[in-house]
């Protein structure tokens, strides 16, 4: 009876079980169902990812009627506004890339989503849509049709609790007790004791050394074979492939054996050897659990939120330090860091960072503010809900919005050489297998085998990540926050450094102000400190700071013009502060000074001028740097300065002022088609732009509250003067991969050698496995450690 395959889900049909379709055989309605859908959107290409990738859709009627709940669904959402939720799904029968590139692109199937995100380790798809168009029920229904039920538990939304995988937990377990009781049963054969019980009883305990064997073999290597199967049916050759190989042919020899009654086999080796590369598995699988992106927060963030006091007293406070029921004052531009209720009348929010989507959302009082929108306008006073999220401002700063395109070097060079690694590998062990089996059989299957298990390419594989891992983690105790290893990476390639002036290389913390014009009214000084309040630029931080204490009025209008100045209404009253061109004030051109300008109800009253304080160690980190590195400075300010930064900068150094921030933008593109690979340095207020385009953009944190997701890494202002030392660190962490790149292949090459001579045992030669690992994590961390100690 001829038999054919599910075209969606590859189950085996005999032929009177067919429906038949499209001139295509299904299962089932639910199978052809699927099938009509994709084809109806255009969406066929699902089958050529992989044959048969689907899953049988079930029928859940009634499952989820739950989620015309409003409170339920409250529940289960990250975000939630008029016109945008988020919700992460978790979904279990994500296996392969047609699963990814369905999920990605449910916006085709279903009106309303506008983004979909497949977290493929995890099994989730993070959905962002539109509830006013589409409920989370009918997103649901539409994922349970296409055969991607979710697994929905509100246990684990309500208390947090995780389901953890402790499988391969199991299979060690097992694989430890069968290695274990074989090795007992066998002492025996190794001493050929002659005993009348032990010959009387000698193939009873054979037999029930391989059926102890057993469970091990099919149970505790079962991850081998479904590895090797999947990476075959892909077309592609991966690690697992000469692994489970290895397994099956001890498995097979050994059997034989007892049959033939030869001998015991070599199943004491067989089970040893499971456990050692599943051993080693678990070690791998928890170091790379300390390179997670989901660090402490408490050494990640150096982001500060303004906390109002029982008192009324402002303070700046670490963000993992708001707690709930605290009172937190949100300035033009600042992120909203937490949950919370808005106390003041009004507020503009954005929550680009989180939708993708710059409309402003108006909230009025009373009304819930989600973390991570951004506050436009006026300043605001809001009440904390919940603590802050870590991993949600992670998420945040991870955005794809905000990531660079940016092509992953390490990783490519670790896929290329395993591409051809295993072929290699391959033909290696059936090369010696060919030239033993005619001298010796045992030595023949001890050298396919010992070849396979020994020449693995994870040390290979492992030198990069853990590599930057353990440099991202030195780095961040010294207060340089990266947002992920591939910044390293980019560090080490950079040729041009541009520097913003102020609020990088000037300090915010002190400066000389004077100020020059009509007498300001003990008024007149309320309503300035009042409007400065809300800002966020450093220089209106340093005035705040130098205005007298006052008490805090009502902001009617404000609004802060990127690279100009703050225009705001306040009892009436028309405040302008900012630039001698925003004021409307014609200024001496001779006279270069760094000033804020005031004019109130259309009358000029005078400038505040600043003699800047620049940053402790400048001179020599110019110096440093100028020695590899082309230095320029770009600046919004006037040329008041220049002549006093000439005399502390490098003679080479390119200074540029009056610069708005889309001149700083295009100058940064203008070096970087010249072939230079640019790293820009600024406060993260008018340099957004100039950050974003640049290679590497890297903001100072001067007790800063803006979060800038714009830049690729954040620096305390306090470490300025060691950034020539953090880019040599980066240059040698791309050195030390390279080291450890040439030792990987040093011991393959050697273990190797060993095994295709008849030297190596297959037991020894898992044991040696795992050793490598630990070998490879430990040089890269001594290194890193060394090198991080030793540069200066």
């Amino acid at each position: 009876m001829e038999v054919k395959n599910c075209f969606h889900c590859g189950l085996d049909l005999q032929k009177e079980d067919q429906i038949v379709f499209d001139e295509k055989v299904f299962c089932c309605n639910g199978c052809k169902t699927v099938y009509e859908i994709f084809s109806q959107n255009d969406m066929i290409c699902y089958y050529d990812f992989e044959k048969s990738p689907g899953a049988t859709p079930l029928d859940i009627s009634g499952k989820y009627d739950f989620l015309d709940n409003e409170s339920i669904v409250a529940k289960l959402l990250e975000f939630q506004e008029d016109s945008a939720a988020i919700v992460s799904l978790n979904i279990p029968h994500i296996h392969c890339s047609s699963c990814i590139w369905i999920l990605e692109n449910l916006q085709k199937l279903q009106e309303g989503i506008s983004t979909s995100q497949v977290n493929f380790p995890q099994k989730k798809v993070r959905i962002t849509y539109n509830p006013e168009v589409v409920s989370l029920k009918k997103i649901v229904h539409l994922l349970s049709s296409i055969g991607y039920e979710p697994y929905i538990s509100l246990e684990n939304y309500e208390t947090g609790k995780n389901n953890v995988d402790r499988s391969l937990t199991y299979k060690l377990g097992l694989a430890f007790f069968c290695f274990g009781n074989i090795m007992l049963l066998s002492f025996p054969e190794y001493f050929e004791v002659k005993e009348f019980w032990l010959d009387t009883y000698k193939p009873f305990f054979r037999w029930l050394i391989f059926a102890l064997s057993l469970p091990s073999f099919l149970y505790s290597a079962s991850g081998y074979y479904v590895s090797a199967y999947k990476s075959i049916k892909s077309g592609l050759l991966n690690i697992d492939i000469p692994i489970a190989l290895g397994i099956i042919i001890f498995f097979i020899r050994s059997t034989f054996d007892i049959i033939m009654d030869y001998g015991s086999g070599f199943f004491d080796s067989l089970t040893g050897l499971i456990f050692f590369m599943l051993l080693g598995k678990m070690f791998q699988i928890k170091t790379y659990s300390f390179l997670s992106f989901e660090r402490d927060f408490k050494s990640y963030f150096p982001i500060a939120i303004t906390r109002i006091n029982t008192d009324f007293s402002e303070e700046s406070v670490p963000i993992y330090d708001v707690e709930k029921g605290n009172r937190l004052l949100i300035r033009n531009q600042e992120l909203i860091p937490v949950d919370g209720i808005l106390i003041s009348d009004k507020a503009e929010i954005d929550y680009s960072f989180v939708t993708g989507e710059a409309i402003p959302i108006a909230k009025k009082s009373g009304d819930k503010l989600f973390a991570g929108g951004k506050q436009i306008g006026k300043v605001i006073e809001m009440e904390v809900l919940h603590s802050v999220s870590q991993s949600y401002l992670t998420q945040l700063w991870s955005n794809d919005v905000f990531q660079k395109n940016v092509e992953q070097k390490h990783k490519s060079i670790t896929d290329k050489v395993s591409h051809y690694f295993t072929p290699i590998l391959l033909l290696i062990a059936f090369a010696g297998f060919g030239y033993w089996i005619f001298i010796d059989a045992n030595i023949a299957f001890n050298v396919f085998t010992a070849v396979l298990i020994v020449a693995c390419p994870c040390a290979l594989a492992l030198t990069a990540p853990f590599t930057m891992g353990n440099v991202l983690r030195i780095l961040g105790k010294k207060k340089f926050y990266l947002k992920n290893a591939l910044v390293i990476e980019q560090l080490a390639q950079v040729d041009t450094i541009v520097f913003d002036k102020t609020g990088t290389i000037t300090t915010n913390k002190k400066s000389n102000i004077s100020y020059e014009g009509i007498t300001l009214s003990e008024d007149d000084l309320l309503v300035l400190k009042n409007v400065l309040r809300a800002s966020n630029h450093p220089l209106s931080r340093m005035l705040y700071d130098f205005l007298p204490e006052c008490k805090r009025i009502l902001i009617n209008d404000f609004e802060e013009i990127t690279g100009k100045g703050i225009q705001a209404i306040v009892d009436g009253k028309q405040i302008k502060f900012g630039s001698a061109d925003f004021v409307g004030k014609i200024e001496d051109n001779s006279i270069q000074q760094t000033s804020v300008h005031v004019k109130m109800n259309e009358v000029y009253l005078g400038k505040y001028i600043f003699n800047n304080q620049y940053r402790e160690g400048l001179a020599e980190l110019f110096e440093q740097l100028s020695v590899h590195y082309k230095i320029k400075v770009l600046s919004g300010d006037n040329e008041g300065e220049r002549e006093l930064l000439e005399n502390i900068l490098p003679k080479d150094t390119e200074l540029i002022f009056n610069q708005k921030p889309e001149q700083k933008l295009e100058f940064i593109k203008k070096i970087q088609e010249e072939g230079s690979n640019v790293m820009m340095v600024g406060d993260g207020l008018n340099d957004a732009g100039a950050l974003a385009q640049s290679n590497v953009g890297i903001s100072i944190s001067e007790n800063v509250n803006v979060f800038s997701p714009a830049c690729d890494a954040i620096l305390d202002a306090n470490e300025f003067k060691k950034l020539n030392y953090f880019l040599k660190l980066s240059q040698k962490s791309i050195t030390t991969i390279k080291m450890s790149f040439a030792l990987s292949i040093l011991y393959n090459i050697v273990g190797l050698s060993f095994a295709i001579t008849g030297n190596l045992l297959p037991l020894v030669a898992a044991i040696i496995m795992p050793l490598s690992t630990v070998t490879i994590v430990s040089f890269v961390t001594i290194v890193s450690n060394f090198y991080a100690k030793r540069l200066k």
